[in-house]
């Protein structure tokens, strides 16, 4: 019987401990993002027995909308993660928060499309992400009215309610389907995404606007929509959506055609196919 050298030996232990690592972090992964369609499913369930009922709306600006659900949502949410994992930090829409580099980090919106929420229109989500060491690995958006579950893992694709998902395949403008939105204030600023929503219009299929960053980049992701643009957004609006887009085979970028940055404000979002031609459009002046 031949046996092994003694360097042969190292190396077959040591891909064996990297094979049990690799499993560990896959199982650490799996927990995690059980744990935050969990979350998300809670919010859903405040979302739903309170749709279309009573509530309180508050203006954060003059159209800004903040309501009762958005706080019981956001509140049933940070007290999951506390319970189990004290560690983590928490970035939330209706919330101060503190940016630290080093600590894992949790990125929750608890109710994206308050607007719509309040006059009961039904295109709204709860969004939840997790960020290790500056990277988004997995993200959740869940609509508790269509029980549409979109889930993404960094390098293990995109899925909706376990259906994996794919951009399409569109690949000229004129095709597209495309969404967007407008930022809060829309009437004192110039830089109001309608110099670009105009020129859309001339050049893409069809322009939709319905007030879910987070939804809106789902659908990019299921093939729904081709591409989406939009600015003066935050990490919250962004973050899971974002990374289920890219895990269905979509592009991500600035609006300038640049890397894209769950802290910076802006993004666009395609199959891919379309990205380049979306990049020339919004470069254009309105005619």
């Amino acid at each position: 019987m031949r046996i092994a050298s003694p360097r042969l030996r190292r190396a077959r232990c040591n891909q064996r401990l990297k094979m049990a690592e690799y499993i560990i972090r896959m199982k650490v992964m799996d927990h995690l993002l059980e744990f935050a369609v969990h979350c998300a499913r809670e919010s859903g369930k405040i979302q739903r027995k309170n749709y279309e009922k009573h509530f309180e709306i508050h203006h954060k600006g003059e159209i800004n909308l903040v309501t009762d659900v958005d706080f019981a949502c956001q509140e049933r949410i940070i007290k999951l993660i506390r319970q189990s994992f004290p560690q983590d930090h928490i970035i939330s829409e209706e919330k101060s928060n503190r940016f630290d580099g080093t600590q894992n980090r949790w990125i929750v919106d608890p109710l994206d499309g308050t607007t719509n929420y309040a006059h009961g229109y039904p295109f709204f989500c709860t969004s939840i992400a997790y960020e290790v060491k500056g990277e988004v690995v997995l993200g959740v958006v869940y609509n508790p009215i269509f029980k549409e579950l979109f889930t993404g893992r960094k390098g293990r694709g995109a899925y909706l309610n376990g259906r994996r998902l794919n951009v399409s395949g569109i690949r000229t403008l004129k095709n597209s389907l495309l969404s967007t939105g407008f930022p809060y204030d829309i009437v004192t600023s110039k830089d109001n995404n309608i110099d670009h929503f105009i020129n859309f219009l001339y050049h893409a299929q069809a322009v939709r606007r319905d007030g879910s960053a987070a939804l809106n980049l789902s659908y990019v992701a299921a093939g729904r929509f081709d591409g989406y643009w939009e600015l003066k957004l935050n990490s919250w609006d962004m973050a899971a959506g974002a990374l289920i887009v890219r895990e269905a085979g979509g592009r991500i970028t600035n609006l300038r055609g640049g890397r894209f940055d769950i802290y910076k404000n802006d993004v666009i979002a395609t199959n891919g196919l379309i990205h380049a031609q979306m990049v020339k459009i919004l470069k254009k002046k309105t005619p």
